[in-house]
């Protein structure tokens, strides 16, 4: 459980006391696309950079490239534990490790990319790396920007447990003139990278406040 003080309240510009740096809150930015120029890895790569220059986080981004297709025939069990092969475990331990997520998430016929959504299947296996965590979710696109992923993405959530911040939402047009991304996929558009800003410290107070309702109730 991360320490609590007035001086950690300051620091933070919140009301009330909230976590101090030791040990920092653990930031994990997933991505939905492997694609290396993606616009949405463009958007948690501004997300996570931006979250490491706020005092006592530490933001990472979770590499699930490797994973085989969900397969159940490729668990084992030892007893009453379930083991995974060893790409799965490293993924799933990096999700359980997170204080929060960070998701960025481009639109596939209408949809979530599978890629993403085969991961979320790993780490949600009994038990299930996600569960009682704050999460919020960037979305690049066409005409939507990228809405009905991101709404996708919330319905899994409920299964999952997280709690997704509602707002403020981030919705980008990828094809608006001029483009808000390089050739790179990196965000160039100031006013985009404001609502990302805004939306990085949208969840990170929600996770020092679900952090206070938690050390209550002990």
């Amino acid at each position: 459980m991360l320490p609590t003080t007035p001086q950690a309240s300051a620091a933070q510009g919140l009301k009330g006391p909230v976590m101090m740096s030791a040990p920092k809150l653990k930031l994990v930015g997933i991505g939905g696309s492997l694609r290396k120029a993606s616009c949405n890895k463009g958007l948690l790569r501004a997300g996570l950079e931006y979250a490491n220059t706020l005092p006592g986080i530490d933001a990472v981004t979770a590499d699930y490239s490797q994973l085989p297709l969900y397969n159940g025939d490729l668990e084992t069990k030892e007893g009453d534990i379930i083991r995974f092969p060893p790409e799965v475990e490293e993924f799933r331990a990096l999700v359980a490790s997170a204080d929060a997520f960070l998701f960025a998430v481009p639109e596939y016929n209408y949809s979530l990319p599978g890629v993403l959504k085969n991961a979320i299947d790993w780490a949600s296996r009994a038990p299930n790396c996600f569960a009682d965590k704050p999460a919020a979710v960037l979305a690049a696109g066409g005409i939507s920007g990228g809405m009905r992923s991101a709404n996708h993405l919330r319905q899994v959530g409920v299964f999952l447990d997280l709690h997704f911040i509602n707002k403020p939402e981030l919705h980008v047009q990828i094809f608006s003139k001029p483009s808000p991304f390089d050739a790179e996929g990196n965000v160039i558009d100031e006013k985009t990278t404001e609502r990302i800003h805004r939306v990085v410290d949208s969840l990170r107070a929600f996770t020092y406040r679900l952090h206070r309702a938690a050390k209550t109730e002990q």
